[in-house]
């Protein structure tokens, strides 16, 4: 495994809940509550599952790519070229952990309050 690739991988791990596990078309996947956070292709690429309108806030503000195969879908595309893009991959990655662990959070609590 890359320096890249170990560093986003050790990094997510410590996030609680997370899952990883080999990605179905290759690469790594982390997911939260079942549900995907985004994966790896190597140390090259990243793609990562948001909203349709997250997707294009991150698009126009520069900071992800469209999906190179489903570009009208959310998801994003993030290119590595260097281990100086390894903070903002991460930045995005959290992101959508976070977005992912509180809609979890939010179904518990109600579930709690029922």
């Amino acid at each position: 495994m890359s320096n890249i690739k170990v560093t986003i991988v050790q990094e997510v791990q410590t996030w609680q809940g997370v899952t990883v596990a080999p990605h179905r078309f290759g690469g790594i996947e982390f997911q939260v509550n079942g549900r995907e956070i985004g994966h790896l292709h190597g140390d090259y690429q990243a793609d990562i599952p948001f909203t349709a309108r997250i997707r294009k806030e991150l698009v126009e503000s520069g900071k992800a790519s469209l999906h190179q195969i489903y570009p009208k879908s959310g998801w994003i595309s993030f290119y590595i070229h260097g281990v100086e893009n390894v903070p903002l991959l991460l930045e995005l990655l959290r992101m959508n952990y976070d977005r992912l662990a509180k809609n979890r959070l939010e179904v518990e609590v109600e579930e709690i309050a029922a």
